[in-house]
């Protein structure tokens, strides 16, 4: 997240603020509890992140009028307009990777399946008893040191 930081300075984003905004240039609209699933944030985090970005005019929040308890967040015109200062990150921060493109592929599958096990509540009552160096981890063993 350190080398987002001054592509996003220039923009006056943080790195959470950036992968909000990354999620709402692609959904338009979700609910906020939809957009803390998405970016795995609680919403003692989330509220404050959204309260700041709707300040900023990116975004705007709205109660929904068949159930208030749901907020829906919407990007505005000025929200999109961030897009396009932000459109060239993806590929400023890929410039200062060097790792093969199916290396890059391989590294996004498997975080994209880890992060699906950790919002499956299934998984999770047997963390505890799962141990990192055991051979039962598909033949890799974990040093954690």
């Amino acid at each position: 997240m350190r080398r987002y930081r001054p592509f996003l300075e220039k923009l006056d984003l943080t790195y959470t603020q950036y992968i909000a905004m990354m999620v709402l240039w692609e959904k338009r609209s979700v609910s906020a509890k939809d957009l803390g699933t998405m970016l795995y944030l609680d919403s003692g985090t989330l509220t404050p992140l959204l309260k700041k970005l709707e300040s900023k005019g990116y975004l705007e929040r709205v109660r929904s009028r068949e159930d208030e308890r749901v907020m829906t967040v919407s990007v505005t015109a000025k929200g999109d307009a961030l897009r396009e200062e932000a459109k060239n990150i993806p590929s400023e921060m890929a410039a200062c990777v060097h790792i093969p493109a199916e290396d890059a592929a391989e590294l996004l599958r498997i975080v994209r399946s880890m992060m699906k096990q950790f919002g499956d509540s299934r998984t999770e009552a047997s963390c505890p008893k799962q141990r990192l160096n055991s051979k039962k981890s598909a033949g890799r063993s974990w040093n954690m040191r």
